[in-house]
């Protein structure tokens, strides 16, 4: 069992990949938004084929396309960079680490200056328009790790928590409430996309919020680009390794000397 990183007063909480198991309402979002700003990709005949059948999760994870989606998902950081995703995997293009993805996304943007802040805007568009006309559609491709939740639920009162994501407020809060745990985050320490590029900017804020050294306050994210950014603050970090990550990431947060957890320790590592 790994060692705990101590009791600390806020725990910060990335959403996606930490409470809600995301990905195949990230991947179907992320594909129409692709498709529709490039509509001749070869990704139309992918997305063609999933919208004639119910978009079931079993359906989704079972594209051909899902599981490199995912296996890129740690590379990325924010909506825009599913587009630089898919665009490696309309073209072929491998991206074994994170050099290979920061050289990709230059080219990217080299060949189209404006793609990233056209996708990322009509990304959201298109998660607003899912979530709130295909409600039951969208809920069911956004189930929580229940395991996670019912530590939280029981360790409540040790410390205040927080959440620090790049998903928009209203898709965290409708999901918050889903998964029955909206009690514990209060409003002004659920900061979404809005409060900056980098999760370094979410953490500032709730230390300026909660008056709470950086020493005493833990984040843990399922990214290890963030949690690098992040620990420069002095802040403790763990990453969750049950999220969208893989022995490439549980080695470089090792490195790094950030705690690597699973369901069944992260109880021990963040709260004893």
């Amino acid at each position: 069992m790994q060692a705990s990183f101590g009791a600390v007063k806020l725990l910060a909480l990335d959403f996606d990949g930490v409470i809600s198991d995301s990905a195949p309402e990230a991947f179907i979002v992320a594909l129409r938004t692709f498709v529709a700003l490039r509509a001749e990709s070869v990704l139309a005949d992918d997305l063609r084929a999933l919208e004639a059948r119910s978009l079931e999760r079993g359906v989704v994870t079972a594209s051909r396309l899902y599981a490199d989606f995912v296996e890129f998902m740690p590379l990325g950081n924010r909506a825009e960079d599913f587009g630089v995703e898919l665009a490696a995997l309309a073209a072929g293009v491998t991206l074994r680490d994170q050099a290979d993805y920061d050289a990709h996304k230059r080219e990217v943007v080299a060949r189209d200056p404006k793609f990233l802040a056209t996708y990322h805007e009509r990304f959201y568009r298109g998660r607003a328009q899912f979530r709130d006309t295909d409600s039951d559609t969208w809920h069911g491709l956004l189930g929580p790790y229940p395991e996670f939740l019912a530590i939280l639920r029981r360790r409540a009162s040790d410390c205040r928590l927080a959440i620090a994501t790049a998903k928009d407020r209203p898709s965290v809060e409708r999901l918050l409430d889903s998964y029955a745990i909206a009690d514990l985050f209060p409003g002004e320490l659920v900061l979404d996309k809005e409060t900056g590029e980098s999760k370094r900017a979410h953490l500032t804020v709730l230390q300026e919020r909660t008056g709470i050294a950086f020493e005493q306050i833990g984040f843990m994210d399922d990214k290890v680009n963030h949690l690098e950014d992040v620990a420069l603050l002095g802040v403790r970090c763990a990453l969750a390794g049950w999220g969208y990550n893989g022995e490439r990431e549980h080695v470089r947060a090792r490195e790094c000397g950030f705690a690597v957890c699973s369901l069944g320790d992260v109880e021990h590592v963040l709260f004893d």
